[in-house]
């Protein structure tokens, strides 16, 4: 069972390593080199988000409170009806389908709580578990970007997988 709740300085020791963690760096738009306070300016980010609508980002938590990793609604456009997600599993938490749990969690805010018609995932293609996780729950690879910019001046291929509230349920 994963509990979310919305990111704050509570969560700010469990981010700091999260962000320090060489793959989260790899495959994700935190940058290369986050500074000591990118954290807490992360946090305040997604706490303005939360405000103005546009961002959310949870905490996932396992049932004795333990820190899973992140729930991301990157870009929520209400006009739009669309989402972006992203998930972020702690190193100690992967390879026990945490990454699969949160995401169907999140489909779930994003269809039933925040309204959403389309959710969707930008996975790098050479991030295969992420991509297993998008297929566990669901999501449906529409194609590959090519060499889209991420972040610092790299670039990379990346895949965009959707969902729909209207698709069939995953059968994980």
């Amino acid at each position: 069972m994963i509990d979310f709740e919305p990111m704050s300085p509570r969560h700010l020791g469990a981010i700091a390593d999260l962000v320090a963690d060489p793959e989260v760096l790899r495959f994700t738009r935190v940058p290369d080199h986050p500074d000591a306070d990118f954290p807490r300016r992360w946090i305040a980010r997604y706490a303005e988000g939360r405000r103005d609508g546009t961002r959310e980002g949870f905490a996932a938590l396992d049932e004795d409170g333990a820190f899973l990793g992140l729930a991301l609604a990157v870009h929520v456009s209400r006009e739009d009806h669309e989402a972006e997600l992203g998930y972020i599993v702690a190193p100690s938490a992967r390879g026990r389908g945490v990454g699969s749990a949160m995401l169907a969690h999140l489909t779930d805010w994003a269809f039933a709580t925040a309204g959403m018609l389309r959710a969707y995932l930008m996975i790098d293609v050479a991030n295969a578990a992420s991509e297993r996780v998008a297929e566990r729950c669901g999501y449906v690879r529409e194609g590959v970007l090519r060499s889209v910019h991420v972040k610092d001046g790299i670039r990379a291929d990346t895949g965009i997988w959707s969902r729909l509230p209207s698709d069939p349920p995953p059968t994980w």
